[in-house]
């Protein structure tokens, strides 16, 4: 069931929150040691937030609209008294002292945090292979994984381990993972969520969105985690539109752009390809016109991202220097030079993926360099964004498929960083853009893997987005044709 129906059922009294919790931490614990989705699981908090809830339905209060709804939270956004830790030794041990802006606007609305989830350490990574305390596993099929950088989210919706749950997206980490486990993953507008608490890759990239089983469940939660706020300089000012009332709103005449390069790329599993085409026809017959549609710049937006977002995480990653918070060195000789102790602190408490990364920054924004590299990757950007700008003067919406692929095996691009970059290929010219998007399941290969299917609005046009994305999800069902015994969660009951 949705939030809706969940709401109803408790302001009925036909469920407790407590009740729900309870059996969302059974699940969780009884397909968490093959899923590995959670860094901490937070069972005392989530029973007293719960009870909370209940209490207040009982002395006749208006519930808050996520009252009671079991909700998982992506490790790099601050939670104050809960470890952040990004999945990184750098903050193995860091608590903050305050509550990131979605979060504390989720525990407003009533919300029962149910624990943290596993990510790529610093966010960085497709696969959730790089988290310094072992890799997340996709609920389809243990031996692959669950995308990244928020693969950790994306499983423990997908293995019914809670309700919904937040990530973050820099060049696709909550759509890939979304795409490869089979939920609902909507990266909104830059600057429509406040980024302030989120532990920073990418500042120019970064944007908080919500995992689901639904689009209306994922509308539900922005409606509650969007809007101003004066602690971030970057977030919008603009008024938030009612996402829920837009959702049932006709199709007729909407026109859906269909992405052509997407569409030629060698890497294109042709399974992907069919299914994603089938989807377009599904929404053609409510009423949607497809319009083929050119961005000669989309194959250039994985080039340009890994330009700008190292040289964000080299300046952003600057802060981990052993002095203020976080790691420490312990290794080096008492009379080590502070240059040195920064420097051990940065071996230890990095991994491989994050020094390579802050490495080709730093390289881009060197001297002689800049220029050559990062002001010309700008430069592409700009080039992009108006590759988009021509495509909505035509459309409403950009359709293509989430991810090339469908999930992949552990250890497949493990040691091939270009080829696992490579999986973010069709996501990130949306982030490159600030625009918003939304990953859906869209159908299976023949392994049985769900495929995602990807839709793209004009900025702060998530209402359009939204509305799409929930008529075409009604009107396939996709879910419902899932294979028998698909998920760890059933075979485990």
């Amino acid at each position: 069931m949705g939030i809706a129906e969940w709401r109803g059922k408790l302001q009925r009294g036909e469920i407790s929150a407590r009740e729900l919790t309870e059996a969302t931490l059974t699940r969780l614990q009884a397909v968490e040691p093959e899923v590995h989705a959670f860094l901490e699981v937070c069972a005392e908090r989530a029973l007293a937030d719960a009870d909370r809830v209940d209490a207040a339905r009982a002395a006749g209060e208006d519930l808050p609209p996520l009252a009671g709804i079991p909700v998982a939270i992506k490790d790099n956004l601050c939670t104050r008294g809960i470890r952040t830790t990004c999945s990184s030794r750098m903050l193995e041990h860091f608590v903050p002292p305050y509550e990131s802006t979605v979060t504390e606007r989720l525990w407003s609305a009533g919300a029962v945090l149910i624990g943290k989830t596993n990510l790529d350490e610093f966010a960085m990574g497709s696969s959730t292979e790089t988290s310094a305390f072992g890799p997340s596993r996709n609920p389809w099929d243990p031996s692959r994984v669950p995308g990244g950088s928020s693969g950790g989210s994306a499983a423990a919706v997908a293995s019914g381990s809670c309700q919904v749950a937040l990530g973050s997206d820099t060049g696709g980490s909550i759509r890939q993972p979304a795409s490869f486990c089979g939920v609902v993953g909507l990266k909104p507008t830059y600057g429509r969520v406040s980024r302030w608490g989120l532990v920073a890759f990418a500042s120019s990239l970064d944007q908080v969105g919500p995992f689901s089983g639904s689009v209306a469940d994922a509308a539900e939660v922005l409606q509650v985690i969007a809007g101003a706020d004066p602690r971030d300089a970057t977030c919008l000012k603009a008024p938030v539109d009612d996402y829920l009332s837009a959702l049932e709103q006709p199709l007729a005449g909407l026109r859906v752009g269909v992405i052509q390069e997407c569409f030629l790329e060698q890497g294109l599993d042709e399974q992907v390809k069919a299914s994603v085409l089938a989807a377009a026809e599904v929404l053609n017959a409510l009423g949607c016109e497809l319009v083929d549609v050119s961005c000669p710049r989309f194959d250039d937006g994985i080039a340009t991202y890994y330009v700008i977002a190292p040289s964000e995480a080299s300046a952003n990653l600057a802060r981990y220097d052993g002095v203020k918070y976080g790691l420490r060195s312990d290794s080096g000789d008492k009379d080590d030079n502070l240059a040195v102790m920064t420097a051990l602190t940065r071996a230890e408490g990095f991994g491989d993926e994050v020094k390579r990364r802050i490495l080709i920054g730093t390289y881009a924004l060197s001297a002689g360099y800049v220029d050559a590299y990062y002001k010309q990757a700008q430069r592409v950007r700009t080039l992009i964004r108006q590759d988009f700008d021509r495509a909505f003067a035509r459309v409403d919406v950009l359709l293509s498929p989430t991810s090339p692929t469908t999930a992949f095996r552990f250890g497949a691009h493990t040691n091939d960083p270009l080829a696992m970059y490579l999986a973010d290929l069709l996501t990130i010219p949306a982030n490159l853009a600030g625009l918003p998007a939304i990953s859906l399941p869209c159908g299976f290969d023949d392994q049985g893997l769900p495929i995602g299917l990807q839709l793209i609005s004009g900025v702060l046009d998530e209402a359009t987005l939204l509305r799409v994305a929930h008529q075409y999800e009604q009107a396939a069902a996709v879910m419902s044709q899932r294979p028998a015994a698909a998920l760890v969660a059933d075979a485990l009951g």
